[in-house]
């Protein structure tokens, strides 16, 4: 039996220790490495969200700084100014997402804003939606002496150009009062500021907003005061013509606003606020792990902003009027959210989306210069082929 140098026992244990380690740290960086590579999240994501200091915003900060503590995810949000400055970097492929209003829908069913060559109807998808303590509603003047929203009659109302969501919604209120557009006096805004702003130096008696929003607190503050006349929500005629126009309103009873609290709530109505929206191609994965992050972590961001309440599990509203996204569904499904009833409404909207799809590639081959005929010739034939295949074209 020959015995070894003690020296060289040294070499050896050295060499055997090295060699451990070594093996030892190239498997850490191995697991490390698949777990990077198993990761759903990239490193980066942008979004689009409402502009700076909005709450649209602040919920979109709020989120991203729970994925960068959370999942190391560095979130980028680009503040747009108006709905097509949000909608249109997700189309092009510049953001993975946005946070969104309910102009979502109007890109969807193409119209509006959405009813150009540039654009047509969209295949947009949700994630999850805020639907926080407020109301989208109307907010009146409280001198005037309005009780209820057919007491506008007469009254000088704001239109502000280029904001679909917040004139056919008004309208949409309008019709809950049997009203029309031509039952009030119509006055032209350039912003939605300028029309709160309009309220308070008496140029217009009322407007649409939500009732947590900046001017609606100095509305309130303002010698006029601020009064919301409720949409009663027993009141079937008022509610058929309101979803009529703007289907997209929910029941609600809001606890937080400018006069508003726990103890003088207000019935009326809501939509999502905001809401975060892909496009029907975004991954499948990558949806569904956002989606189960933003419930999972809830608690992380919920007090980040009044509104943020909104994200958490019991007050998502799932049977709305734009589909939500194949990875979102299969989280809710695998959590035992996702019901049958819900897989058929969603079924539809997805049907109805492939109705607008083929109509707009049927109709843009027609090459219509005119922009008024164009727009004319464009809600004939969506409505048509809506109607046809049993679905509300709401608008013709």
């Amino acid at each position: 039996m020959f015995l070894k140098h003690p020296r060289s026992l040294k070499l050896t244990l050295l060499h055997l220790f090295l060699a451990t380690t070594t093996f030892s740290s190239l498997a850490a960086s191995s697991h490390a490495l698949a777990q990077a590579t198993q990761s759903p999240f990239p490193r980066q994501m942008a979004w689009t969200a409402y502009n700076l200091g909005s709450t649209g915003y602040n919920q979109a900060v709020a989120i991203g700084a729970m994925l960068r503590e959370k999942f190391g995810v560095t979130l980028r949000v680009i503040p747009g100014q108006n709905d097509v400055s949000r909608l249109l970097p997700l189309k092009t492929g510049r953001v993975d997402f946005t946070l969104n209003g309910v102009s979502t829908y109007f890109a969807q069913e193409g119209m509006f804003q959405f009813a150009n060559e540039q654009w047509g109807p969209q295949p947009v998808r949700l994630l999850m939606t805020s639907n926080g303590l407020s109301n989208q509603t109307v907010g009146v003047a409280a001198d005037i002496g309005v009780e209820e929203i057919a007491d506008l009659r007469g009254r000088r109302i704001p239109y502000v150009r280029g904001a679909p969501a917040l004139n056919i919604s008004m309208e949409a209120y309008l019709a809950c009062g049997n009203l029309t557009w031509n039952d009030v006096v119509r006055v032209d805004f350039p912003g939605y500021d300028a029309a709160w702003n309009g309220v308070i130096n008496g140029n217009v008696d009322a407007g649409f907003g939500t009732t947590v929003s900046g001017p609606m607190y100095r509305v309130e503050a303002s010698p006029r005061g601020i009064f919301w006349p409720p949409a009663p929500h027993d009141d079937q005629g008022c509610w058929e013509r309101m979803l009529a126009i703007g289907p997209y309103f929910t029941k609600h009873y809001a606890t937080r606003g400018a006069g508003i609290d726990s103890n003088n709530p207000h019935e009326a109505g809501t939509y999502p606020y905001p809401m975060l929206t892909a496009l029907s191609n975004q991954d499948e994965k990558l949806v569904r792990a956002l989606t189960q992050a933003i419930h999972e972590n809830y608690d992380d961001f919920k007090d980040s902003d009044p509104g943020a309440i909104g994200w958490a599990l019991d007050r998502q509203v799932f049977q709305w009027v734009v589909p939500y996204h194949d990875g979102a569904v299969h989280y809710w499904r695998e959590i035992g959210i996702w019901t049958e009833e819900l897989e058929q409404h969603n079924n539809s909207l997805v049907e109805r989306q492939e109705v607008l799809a083929s109509a707009w590639s049927e109709f843009i081959e027609e090459e219509i210069d005119d922009q008024q005929e164009f727009l004319e010739a464009w809600k004939r034939l969506r409505a048509l082929r809506l109607e046809e295949t049993g679905f509300n074209p709401v608008w013709h």
